[in-house]
């Protein structure tokens, strides 16, 4: 059984993810899961020929921040440590362009404000 929580991220995830294909992204994984954590969207950004790592945030209002505001230091070392560990167990990218992007949501998921911010930290 999910908890709200989760079922409102699911969503989010789903919603994120049409509109990044939309936008020309190719989905490679989804919520590849490490003992660092998860990464919630591997990408291929075919334009680039870069991988990309997404986070997905949501929140239903920005009384306390944006969701992008959400991604910590420590919620981006996590990211960076998985996303390493998913290169070693994936060869296919030898010596890959990598970037993390930040995908946030507000309000309403059924009509979300959506924020990407592409190339939101460094490795």
């Amino acid at each position: 059984m999910f908890s709200f929580k989760r079922k409102i991220g699911n969503q989010a995830e789903r919603l994120s993810l049409r509109y990044l294909t939309e936008q020309g992204l190719q989905l490679i994984e989804q919520n590849y899961l490490t003992r660092f954590g998860e990464i919630d969207l591997i990408m291929l950004d075919i334009e680039l020929n870069t991988l990309v790592f997404i986070e997905v945030r949501y929140r239903q209002n920005s009384d306390f921040g944006s969701p992008i505001d959400t991604v910590t230091h420590a919620k981006q070392a996590k990211l960076i440590r998985a996303a390493k560990q998913y290169l070693q167990q994936h060869n296919q990218y030898d010596e890959p362009v990598c970037r993390f992007d930040v995908v946030g949501l507000e309000f309403d998921l059924k009509c979300p404000k959506i924020t990407w911010i592409k190339d939101a930290f460094d490795a």
